[in-house]
């Protein structure tokens, strides 16, 4: 086999919550369409605190959103507002431009609260960069499961493993989150062109080497791997098909064409902007 990429992650904090983020990175700018990926790390926040990322803008990308505990309040520009609870999906397209909001819930923030989650965006393909921005909640029983042999997959979005999510990606799509039992194994075929797996704890090995936790491992393409749990560990898998072509990245912005980026930074920076609804805080364009 040969040898995968390791990708160690930067630390950083998004509006007081803490993250590490494998992707981008000067190593890798994809992973199918997957172009950003951020571990919300667990996070206690006491009664009167929480996360608040205020309203911020969006191109060319599809926004997913899946918790492992806590809560979140989504709003967007759409009119949107919908409370995103552990194992649902928020997913957001901007299309050619949306605004939203992050935040602790309300009831959350006055009592106290523990958040511990993934947010990943997925670079749309260049003929739906310039779209209609849409939003769409999955609740947890509506995605598609394979529990067998101590391996569970649950397919967040896209398909493998014999498993079809609901969500509406743009782009052939792996997503998936994996709970494995102590000395299960698991093997990863070659549906997609490109794959990479994020340990999120546990002890697991990767035909027989021993895989780093909280590292995106970008595997070679073209070749199966097999997992063997050391212990209990869960994971992700993201991959699918290449992007149709580079994509340029600037603050919260994603697309093919550099000129559409510069166009979005000049709305945003004049107010020229939907609006989410009832919010009037907002963060500004970065210099």
């Amino acid at each position: 086999m040969s040898s995968p990429l390791v990708i160690r992650p930067r630390a950083e904090s998004v509006e007081g919550q803490p993250i590490l983020r494998p992707l981008p990175s000067a190593q890798c700018r994809s992973v199918g369409p997957f172009v950003f990926f951020d571990h919300m790390l667990e996070t206690d926040y006491a009664p009167g605190h929480g996360m608040d990322i205020r309203q911020h803008p969006h191109i060319g990308l599809s926004t997913l959103t899946y918790l492992f505990e806590g809560a979140i309040l989504h709003k967007d520009s759409l009119g949107s507002a919908q409370r995103v609870l552990p194992g649902e999906v928020s997913w957001m397209t901007a299309g050619s431009g949306v605004a939203h909001v992050e935040r602790t819930p309300a009831d959350a923030w006055a009592h106290g609260s523990r958040l511990h989650g993934l947010q990943v965006w997925l670079a749309s393909p260049r003929e739906h960069e310039q779209g209609p921005a849409s939003y769409n909640h999955y609740p947890a029983a509506s995605l598609p499961v394979s529990d067998s042999l101590g391996v569970r997959i649950s397919m967040i979005a896209g398909s493998g493993f014999c498993l079809q999510s609901p969500v509406p990606v743009l782009s052939p799509t792996l997503y998936a989150y994996v709970q494995m039992q102590l000395a299960t194994t698991l093997r990863v075929p070659t549906e997609h062109a490109q794959r990479a797996l994020y340990l999120l704890d546990g002890e697991l090995m990767m035909d027989d080497e021993p895989v780093a936790a909280c590292c995106l491992i970008v595997l070679p393409e073209g070749e199966e791997v097999t997992l063997y749990a050391e212990e209990a560990c869960q994971l992700v898998l993201i991959g699918g098909a290449p992007l149709d072509g580079p994509r340029r990245m600037n603050w919260n912005f994603v697309a093919s064409d550099g000129e559409l980026i510069e166009q979005a930074r000049a709305k945003w920076a004049a107010g020229d902007w939907p609006v989410v609804p009832g919010e009037t805080s907002r963060i500004e364009l970065p210099h």
